[in-house]
This record gives structure tokens, sequence and C-alpha cells, in this order.
């Protein structure tokens, strides 16, 4: 080794670790695995770089993984320049470089998919040398859709690999470090709420001509006094644009030094009108303007379309938009030009918030509601805090500052109440699925299995969620037994009460019939009839028998036989809460076996093992690995050019989306026939699925279909978009998802190689700029 390798090899923080780092640090040189709770911007990260140092000192590997493929990407970056390139890999899904280096950055879905082997090697050769796994931004597990992919990837982590688990605050962090010591090995935890940067909150009233903001709290603690509940509308009635708003504040913030800041606004259309009416002040002085403009011109060289940017001419102003609808390149130059201090306000939407590493003096938070897919809603406190901790610079801020945005539609006292709230808990997302139920079995028996799918953290918490049930179940318990063990004052049984209820009601019955026999007789003249005469005496030897009870008289009978007769609905209430119960506990299992139901029937599944189709569908990363594997299964694939297998792959793999972008391009022939052909073979899927129970969608959206075929033909991208009303960003993601499932078939089993060929050729033409990743 040379002198100038040993030099990198040296490594040391160059500072004293907090307490919160080197009590993780501590535990990871114990040999145990430990779940990390600190603030946004606490140094998380650290703990993990501690681990990585131990791995390159001990020749042992470490995998990084991040929920973000962004993420990924700038961890891979910072880790290259700081422990050499050629220790550093590489790995999310379409990017792989020196997957087999010491120090590994991947994507989560990526990790969990190593621990299935399959098309990504064997297991044994995947985790070779693993000793460290770092799961960063852990409390992805309370994402919806993805949640699943964190709790998998800690079930299935061979126990000798110590797991690293990084997370922003929150409530539970506790149950979270008990379930991983359980389902994994020893676990500990570091909980913190220290931040080296403390942050000071602030309320900007969205008043006519206001320019003045005021501290959210007073110094008690307490909302301050001098904020009154706000208004976006004048005296007049009327209405300060929202653009207005942010170039008052932004002048404001700039005016006090509190730059540079993330504006974050809930919708792309409001991020750019800010950033248009911010480009109007001048926040840059001449040393920057002229810095800007050489790194402009530098990153344009090696991305020229970058050129063409309707956003450019914003950024020379320094502000800049940053949300999904933007080009990934566009994205990554904006983040360098930030972290240089060279852009002072990014307008962002929320996924800004999600670990990209942009710290900034402010962060401004436009509104403490957002719409969602249910309507209206307000932020949760762990969405406040994950977009409040971005203030704050170490080493460069004494302190944050976070400025919320007064509006009509929540008060200062709301407002308030979320700055000073707690975090909210981590709740379990784990989702049986096709591909989870076919890798499984591969591995395991049924017991076996069953137990790796109740480690689950959702079975583990499930007391919590089953709670308001557990809480019924006691009280109709109670309820029966009381009625069951009620006792008479005359210390007659439940059954002598039923007998004389019945007894009563007999007579009861017979004297209706004996008073409805008499008029009838009178009416006809027969008073002394003898049907007459013989129910007055069964009537009144009914009743001789009922006065033999001490019922008869008991002023308790009433409430004594009511509570017997509702006895039998508390039973059957009891009943069906006792089966909820064991249902919702077994749930996952029960889902699991649901999966089985319908690979039995498709013929995925052949006691209790994968076939060759099960084989094919275990590789398949998708929405429904069997939907897609069914659609190469059935040879609708086999007949396509490049172009037409891409329009297709594109349409069974895209959501449906709320915007159809108008296109002037349409799709082939040959492309709607194969379409045709998979909405068959959708449909049949979805009557299965619904036959037994299972709620895995099935994909069908042509409408990208178009721009994709000729993509891939060859059109330019600036011809492609001409006309479009959508943004550049959706369709790369789109493209990038297609891309993604073409890689798949080139690999997966069982693909015919003629659509592996053309597979191949689609996924070159799609990766051209401006698809290709950017890192």
């Amino acid at each position: 080794m040379n002198e100038e390798n040993k030099k990198h090899d040296d490594f040391t923080f160059g500072f004293k670790l907090d307490d919160f780092q080197q009590e993780a640090a501590d535990f990871i040189d114990e040999g145990k695995s430990v779940v990390v709770c600190a603030p946004t911007g606490a140094g998380k990260t650290v703990i993990a770089e501690h681990a990585i140092i131990k791995a390159i000192r001990d020749n042992k590997r470490i995998f990084y993984t991040t929920p973000l493929k962004a993420l990924s990407n700038q961890k891979f970056n910072d880790f290259s320049q700081k422990y050499r390139e050629e220790r550093v890999g590489l790995l999310t899904g379409d990017i792989s470089i020196n997957r087999s280096a010491q120090i590994v950055v991947m994507t989560t879905e990526v990790y969990r998919n190593m621990l299935y082997g399959t098309s990504l090697g064997k297991i044994e050769e995947n985790l070779n040398n693993v000793q460290y796994v770092v799961l960063d931004e852990v409390h992805y597990m309370n994402e919806e859709r993805r949640g699943t992919v964190w709790e998998e990837s800690i079930i299935y982590s061979p126990n000798d690999i110590q797991l690293i688990a990084l997370s922003a605050t929150i409530a539970n962090a506790d149950k979270l470090t008990n379930w991983i010591n359980t389902v994994h090995g020893p676990t500990s935890l570091v909980n913190t709420d220290f931040r080296p940067v403390p942050l000071k909150h602030y309320y900007f009233p969205a008043t006519q001509g206001n320019k003045k903001i005021l501290p959210l709290f007073s110094p008690g603690g307490k909302l301050n006094s001098k904020i009154k509940s706000s208004s976006i509308h004048s005296g007049r009635g009327k209405k300060i644009p929202r653009p207005e708003i942010a170039q008052n504040l932004v002048n404001s913030l700039w005016g006090k030094s509190m730059l540079p800041a993330i504006y974050f606004t809930f919708s792309r259309k409001g991020c750019d009108e800010n950033m248009e009416a911010c480009s109007k002040l001048r926040l840059l002085n001449d040393f920057e303007e002229k810095r800007l403009m050489q790194i402009i011109d530098e990153y344009i060289l090696d991305n020229p379309y970058i050129a063409r940017s309707k956003y450019l001419e914003y950024l020379y102003s320094g502000v800049a938009s940053h949300h999904a609808g933007m080009l990934p390149a566009w994205k990554v130059l904006v983040e360098k030009l930030f972290q240089q201090g060279l852009i002072k306000v990014v307008f962002a939407t929320e996924t800004l918030a999600a670990g990209i590493n942009m710290p900034a003096r402010s962060t401004i938070i436009s509104s403490i509601s957002k719409r969602s897919d249910d309507g209206h809603r307000l932020l949760t406190a762990s969405e406040f805090l994950q977009m409040s901790g971005r203030a704050g610079r170490r080493g460069m801020d004494e302190e944050g500052f976070v400025t919320v945005v007064g509006s009509i539609h929540e008060t200062p006292e709301e407002v308030a109440e979320l700055a000073s709230s707690t975090a909210n808990t981590l709740e379990s997302r784990f989702t049986p699925g096709y591909s989870m139920v076919l890798n499984l079995l591969q591995r395991f028996n049924m017991d076996e299995t069953r137990e790796l799918i109740l480690k689950s953290f959702g079975y583990f918490t499930s007391s919590k969620r089953l709670k308001p049930f557990y809480e019924e179940q006691v009280h109709l318990k109670d309820t029966i037994s009381g009625i069951e063990n009620y006792k008479c004052v005359y210390g007659l049984t439940n059954e002598d009460v039923k007998t004389y209820n019945k007894l009563k009601n007999t007579f009861v019955e017979f004297k209706k019939i004996t008073n409805t026999l008499k008029k009838q007789a009178a009416k006809a003249g027969r008073k002394d009839a003898p049907e007459i005469q013989e129910y007055s005496l069964k009537t009144k030897e009914f009743l001789n028998k009922a006065r033999t009870f001490k019922c008869h008289t008991c002023k308790e009978y009433k409430k004594h036989i009511k509570s017997l007769d509702v006895l039998s609905r508390f039973y059957r209430r009891y009943n069906k809460v006792t089966s909820l119960i064991d249902y919702e506990r077994d749930i996952y299992w029960q889902q699991f076996l649901n999966l089985m139901e319908v690979l039995e029937e498709k013929g995925f599944l052949q006691d209790r093992y994968p076939t060759e189709s099960g084989l094919m569908a275990s590789s398949v990363r998708a929405d429904n690995e069997v939907y897609l594997s069914d659609i190469v299964l059935k040879g609708i694939l086999d007949d396509l050019s490049p172009s037409e297998l891409a329009s297709v792959i594109c349409a069974v793999s895209t959501e449906d989306t709320k915007n159809t972008p108008y296109s002037k391009y349409y799709v082939s022939g040959k492309v709607r026939k194969a379409l045709a052909r998979c909405e068959g073979v959708g449909r049949s899927l979805r009557k299965l699925q619904k036959q037994y129970n299972v709620n895995i969608p099935v994909l069908m959206n042509p409408v990208f279909s178009s721009l994709i075929e000729n993509w891939v033909m060859g059109c330019e991208w600036e011809d492609l978009i001409n006309g479009l009303d959508m943004g550049e960003g959706d369709i790369v993601r789109i493209f990038k998802r297609t891309s993604d499932v073409l890689r798949q078939l080139m690999i997966i089993p069982g693909v015919p190689k003629r659509v592996i060929q053309n597979a191949e050729l689609a996924f070159e033409s799609i990766n051209r700029d401006p698809i290709i990743e950017v890192y």
C-alpha cells in the first residue's frame, strides 16, 4: 500500500462524538444491533460511519440502505470521496456499480430482494462477509405501500448481521427495539431529543403588506400573545396571492440573514409560482452570481438538455423549484448549488424532507394542512418534525429557524400545538405478496414459514391494535358471567325461571284463546260448548302451576327473564368478537394462505412448492408478479418488437394517474391487440383474487404507451414532450419503471430468448439522456 492510500485509510472523525453517538458506537463495538432514534440533523450518519470504519479495519463488508435512489446516489458519492472509490459500490435496481465492494450503498428494496435470493444470486453469495447493515430512515416503515420492505428486511436478515437502524423521532422506539431484539437478536436503543443546532419557531401572518415574522412562542413556551388569527384577505376582501406572501417573507428573512431556506409548499404549481415571484429579489452578491453561472455552464456541458429548461432563468436569481415533475438531472443541479450556498431559497414539495442532504438555516412551511387522497387534512406531528428538522446547519449555524405561514384555514393555536407535539408512533405495514409466498416456500416448510410471518411488527404490536376488541370481549364475558351467576333471592336457578316463564306464557296464550272462544260461542248461542270448558280448565291448570313458583310474585322477575332473553345475543356477539380477534391476530398468515390459494389455482404452486411458472414469478419484482408472469407465459410478448414490447410493459406496470397527457402519438396495431389480451389476463386474475379475498392491484394504464413506443424508436425528447401538459420528471419516472421491468425480463428464468433480446434492445433505447441516471 502506497503512502497516499495509507493516508486515506487513517479514518478519524476529527471531532468528539456527541454522547448519543458514542453510546451507539459502543453498542456496535459490543457486537449488538442498535436502533438510533434522534431528530433530523442530529448526526445519525456518524454512527453508520463508525460501523463503516470498523468494517474496513476488520476486513468486513457493510451494506448501507436508503429509501430513495437519490439518497443512495448521494451517499455513494459521499462515501466514494471519503473511503476511496474502489471500496464503494452502488445498487439501485437500474444501476449496479462494484456490487462486491466492501461498502455497498443500495435501496432498501434491493436489500430485501437480496434476502430472497432469486435472480440477484444466492443469499449466501449476496451476504458474503457482510457484518453490518445500515437501515437509514427506518421510520419509512410507516409508509402505506412500501413500509413492508423494512419489516421484511429485518425479519429475514441473518441473525449474525448487526443491524443499525437509524430513525427520525418516533413515539414507540422502545417497541421497535424490543421487536428487533425478539425477531433478530440482541438490540439496544439509543433515544435522544438532542439537536446540535436548536430551533426557533416563527409565525408569519398572511395579512396585506405584512413583512414581519413573529416568534411563535413566548419565553414561557405558550403561544405568543401578539399573534392574532391570520387572514389572507385584506380589509377590503382582496385576496392576497400566495406568491406575494412568499416574496414578502423571503425578503424579510434575507434582511435578517436567515437564508438559505427550504420553502415547503404542497403543490408543484405553488412551488413554481413562489419561485417566479421571488426571482425578482436580488439575493446573490456579485461573486455568488459569477460562481453560480460557472457551475451551471460546466453542468450544461455534461447535460446539454438542461439548457432548454424553463426553470433555468430563475436559477440565476438564486431561487429554484424542486419537485417530482422535474428532470432528475435538474434536481441534482439544484441540490449541488444549494449545498454550495448559491441557491438561497428552494421551493420544494415535502419529498425534499425525506433524507436528501440539503441542510438550510431556515425552513418555511407554507401551511400546516395539505390535500390528500382522503381530502384536506392537517400535517401529522412526524411530517412537521421532518420538515422543520431540515433547519440549522451543524458547524455553520448557532440556531435554526422554522417559520410557519398563517392561513385562514388553521388558527395560530393549531400551529403552536403542532409545533410542540411529539412524534407519531410507528405502525406496521407488513403485507404478504405473491413473491413473498413463492420465495419463502422455496426455502421453508409451512410451519417454518408461519413462524416467519408471525414475526412481523404488526403481530408483535397486535395487542395495541386489537385493544378495543379485547376490551369488548372482556365486557361481554363479564356481562354473560353476571347473567349466568345471578343469585335469585329465592334460590331458583336460571332453568327454574325459564320453566316459570314458559308456564306463564302458555297460561297467557290459553287465556287469550279461551276468551276468543267465549265471544264466538256467545254470538253463536253456544255458551256451554265443551271446548270452552276444556280450555278454561287447562288455563286454570297452567295458572295454578305458575303460582307454585316464587317468580309469580317476585319484583325482580321481569329484570331476570329479560337478561336471560338477551343472553343468547351476548353469546353470539362474544363468539363473533373472539373469532375476529383470532382472525386479526393471524391476519397476515390468513392473507398468506389466501395468496397460496390463488397461486395453486393458477398452477404456480403444487404441493406447497413453486412450479416452473412459480419460480418465474418468484423472480419478478412488480406490483403483481403473477399478472406479469402470466402475460409472459401466455406468449403475449413473443412477437413484439422492442418498441412494442416497451409499450405493453409500460401499460401493465403504470398505475392510474389523475392527469392523462394529450399526445400526438398513437400505439401501433400490434400493441393494441397485445393490450387487449393483457386485459383479458387481468380480468381473469381479478376475478380469481376476489374469490379468495386477495387485494393486489392488476395494472392496466396505456396512456403513456405511445410515448415510450416512439421514444424507443428514436424520437427526440423535445419532440416527445412538445405539447404535453405534465412534468418531465413524471414521464422519466414512468419510463424508468418500465425500464426496470424490462431489465427483469432479461434475467428472470423461463422468459423466451426472443423476448430477452428485445427487452435488452428496448432497455438500451430507453436509457439515454435525459432518462439515464445522474449521480
